[in-house]
């Protein structure tokens, strides 16, 4: 039988236990994902300015409100839009032809799943409209995006020699939906 120490007489414990904890991240950083309204546009804009080049104009993005392939990842402490997504069909020969036309997320919140919840939440949508292949153009050198896009299927069809003008070339990438 184990003696017990004595209140009288001090002993020291043989063994420390630590409990390290990680905070496993939510998929999608644990922002939620909604349709694009007009109060978002400074915001989407901000992100835009900040991510391209050659970024897209604010009326491109007010000509797709009200699209349901248009989404915002909000996120999840302030509700502020953190990422974004402009989807939709194109005609191809009497078939709809889903179409990626811009993705992004801000500086402060890439790495966490956002892009990649808005990816496929985008997706679902297309699908949903019948359309049983989706396309996008991604920078030649963007190889992050590059990596995210082949997770969900897509491959390189064809490049695009100076698509994003100075000499940056597209890759054309196609999915298909299922």
């Amino acid at each position: 039988m184990a003696r017990l120490p004595s209140p009288s007489r001090p002993f020291t414990l043989g063994f420390l236990i630590v409990v390290v904890t990680t905070r496993v991240p939510e998929p999608g950083g644990g922002a939620s994902v909604r349709q694009a309204r007009r109060t978002d546009l400074v915001s989407i804009d901000r992100i835009e300015q900040a991510s391209f080049p050659q970024p897209w104009p604010y009326s491109a993005f007010e000509s797709y409100l009200g699209e349901p392939g248009f989404l915002v990842a909000d996120g999840p402490t302030d509700g502020e839009v953190v990422g974004y997504v402009v989807a939709d069909t194109i005609p191809n020969n009497g078939t709809p032809l889903g179409h990626v036309k811009d993705i992004a997320v801000a500086d402060g919140h890439r790495r966490r799943g956002i892009g990649t919840t808005l990816l496929d939440r985008s997706l679902t949508v297309l699908s949903e409209t019948g359309a049983p292949t989706v396309k996008l153009e991604v920078r030649a050198s963007n190889e992050r995006a590059i990596s995210l896009y082949e997770g969900f299927g897509f491959e390189h069809r064809r490049t695009v020699p100076g698509y994003y003008g100075n000499d940056d070339d597209a890759f054309v990438m196609v999915a298909p939906l299922d």
